[in-house]
């Protein structure tokens, strides 16, 4: 009897002292994504970057010239209180000269209005088969974009693991910083830890993508790599039962800072004169899935 009661006892010690799933507080982090139809929350007031929608990149028929960019996300806002990055979402890579000179034409109308935009970022899925022309197209992008504008791109797990070394030194002195993505839609990938120790190899500065309310276990390994910079969460609306997204210690009076407001404000429509300029006024719409 007493055998059985020492075993049972050490099966409830292991149970109860094994790690939690923690999920991801975005009080905790300081840089996010904030995609169209996300409302503003308390976590953005302490923001060091935020990395904005802007727009899908896309072609409709297999012609480069009918290659577009629909307008999506927060339209130009004064945010000077915070580094920004502008932030397009590519389902093509076949790009006509407009899809650039819209990228440019958004970077400078954003500065314009005096915020501090550090550069563009591309989300795009590039298959790791595949990853050697992306590095490419990524080398031909860099070299037309104003020199003063820093390129950063979303990047797979898979990209670790299984990438040729050739295809990895194509992005190194290209781009100026990945972002691995642990996530897929509202959920973190399940067996992204076997991922992470092979990230390093990447060796170019990067980051990593979590997604708000998901789960996240940081390897100890991870914080004393050279190469990691930080992480990025990307923002959800949280759901009723979600007690994730707002801690009961935060205060609601924090989301009342100057741009948080301004923020909310232009993130209901995209303004069809900002992009009248590359993009006839009727590619642009309303706001992005609300995922």
């Amino acid at each position: 009897m007493r055998r059985w009661l020492i075993f049972w006892g050490a099966a409830l010690l292991l149970v109860f002292s094994a790690p939690a799933r923690a999920a991801v507080l975005a009080t905790d982090y300081d840089a996010f994504w904030l995609w169209g139809g996300v409302a503003p929350q308390p976590a953005l007031t302490r923001a060091r970057s935020v990395y904005l929608l802007q727009g899908q990149i896309s072609a409709p028929s297999d012609a480069v010239a009918a290659t577009e960019v629909t307008a999506q996300g927060v339209s130009v806002t004064p945010l000077r209180q915070t580094e920004l990055w502008l932030v397009y979402r590519a389902l093509t890579l076949r790009w006509s000269p407009r899809v650039e000179a819209t990228l440019i034409a958004q970077l400078r109308r954003w500065r314009a209005a005096g915020n501090t935009v550090r550069g563009i970022q591309i989300d795009f899925d590039a298959r790791t088969r595949h990853l050697q022309d992306y590095a490419r197209f990524l080398r031909e992008l860099r070299a037309r974009l104003p020199a003063d504008c820093q390129l950063s791109i979303t990047g797979l797990l898979d990209w670790s693991t299984n990438a040729s070394p050739a295809a990895i030194d194509g992005l190194r002195g290209t781009v100026d910083e990945v972002v691995v993505q642990t996530y897929q839609g509202r959920h973190t990938i399940a067996d992204y830890a076997a991922y992470l120790p092979k990230v390093a190899r990447l060796r170019l500065p990067f980051k990593i993508g979590i997604v708000q309310g998901g789960e996240w276990r940081a390897p100890a390994q991870l914080a004393r790599n050279p190469w990691f910079r930080g992480y990025v969460v990307f923002l959800l609306n949280p759901r009723a039962s979600s007690s994730s997204f707002l801690p009961p210690s935060s205060s609601p009076r924090r989301a009342r800072k100057a741009w948080i407001p301004a923020l909310r404000a232009r993130m209901t429509t995209v303004e069809p004169a900002r992009m009248t300029t590359v993009e006839p006024a009727r590619k642009t719409g309303r706001l992005f899935t609300v995922l």
